[in-house]
């Protein structure tokens, strides 16, 4: 009894000296706290798929009716901040060449007649293919535009019913609502990955490490008291973050907190053994920031927060299982928006917690090796 309280004593004294490590250090302050506050405020403005501010290039031949009506409703489109009209297809290829334009409409001499007898006019859209996202985006937004203009050319044709839309969970394909919930995983991610992988390297590099090698601290007394921190301040960021998404950018909350915060918690705690792993290893804490990004910037592309986790060869498919941020943003984005049941949340609960268990037993080996 009286060396399980002692070692309790052992162990609140390290998280406190944890604690007290990461606070007065100004490069572990400003690495833990500043950058995901501003991350989160600049991506949930910059980050999007949508297309805004483009040029656009026209080079018309046609001196009709409905070429004129197709440059206005181009002029007079959102997303496109200038309309250049071109006199030459030279001058069309000149400026996608140079990247001043995104994309460029080629309207012939004939469309105008064309469409007058009843047929459909053609015309030509070259597209920038360096910025192949944001131009298959633009194609899109012409041909909508140049689809109204057929429904202006024939109003009474019989022609299908067009289907009606309907967008569940987001109506508005608000992109913010989406983007915030993800970036509150990835700034999580980073925050408790920084934490952990700096805290041995850190004792090295102070030569605080020896003291710890001759200690009394056990190896689990040592593990829990360098997790601790990053678990409470990963956690703190996190809800954080969520309470940010609801109450600042207004995204409606729709499903268990309780869930939500049990899942946030074993995702931090398998982001720690992975931090711990990768600070066992480092001998300096440029290092460790290194091996921190070496890390984490592959677990965010493979976790299907940019792309479709289907849309990957099937091995980086199995591969982006194991990692505890794909698991989570399943769970964050459909607490989120889609009020998701406790049975789907459950379903990707327990590959956290499985995650959870193995790198924190992997970082004890990894620990204990580096104390031996």
């Amino acid at each position: 009894m009286l060396t399980s309280a002692f070692s309790f004593t052992r162990l609140r004294a390290q998280f406190i000296k944890e604690v007290l490590s990461v606070l007065r250090d100004p490069r572990s302050r400003m690495v833990v706290f500043v950058p995901p506050i501003l991350q989160l405020l600049i991506f949930a403005f910059a980050a999007t798929l949508e297309v805004r501010n483009v040029d656009i290039a026209v080079y018309n031949q046609d001196s009709g009716r409905w070429s004129h009506e197709l440059i206005q409703r181009l002029d007079n489109a959102d997303f496109i901040t200038r309309l250049h009209r071109i006199d030459n297809r030279q001058e069309l290829h000149t400026l996608i060449d140079r990247g001043e334009v995104i994309a460029a409409l080629a309207i012939p001499v004939d469309f105008s007649r064309r469409i007058a007898a009843g047929d459909s006019g053609i015309a030509q859209v070259l597209v920038d293919g360096r910025r192949s996202n944001a131009g298959q985006i633009t194609v899109a937004y012409l041909s909508t535009i140049a689809a109204d203009v057929g429904a202006q050319v024939v109003p009474d044709a019989q022609t299908p019913t067009p289907m009606v839309v309907r967008h569940w969970f987001n109506p508005n394909l608000i992109y913010r609502w989406f983007i915030v919930p993800g970036l509150t995983g990835i700034l999580a991610l980073f925050s408790a990955l920084m934490i952990t992988s700096l805290s041995i390297a850190r004792e090295r590099e102070l030569g605080t490490f020896d003291q710890l090698l001759v200690s009394p601290t056990s190896t689990p007394e040592i593990i829990i008291s360098k997790s601790l921190p990053a678990l409470a301040i990963g956690t703190l960021l996190g809800l954080f973050m969520i309470s940010a998404g609801v109450f600042l950018f207004d995204i409606p909350f729709t499903g268990s907190f309780a869930l939500l915060l049990i899942s946030l918690v074993l995702f931090i705690l398998s982001v720690v053994g992975i931090g711990l792993m990768i600070s066992a290893v480092s001998m300096t804490q440029q290092q460790a920031i290194l091996g921190a990004f070496a890390i984490g910037v592959p677990a965010v592309l493979m976790s299907g927060f940019a792309t479709p986790v289907e849309n990957m060869p099937v091995f980086l498919q199995w591969l982006a299982q194991a990692i505890p941020l794909t698991h989570f943003l399943i769970i964050v984005e459909g607490s989120f928006l889609k009020a998701m049941p406790p049975a789907d949340i459950f379903a990707s609960l327990w590959p956290l917690a499985l995650i959870a268990l193995v790198t924190l037993t992997m970082a004890t080996v990894f620990v204990r090796g580096r104390l031996q």
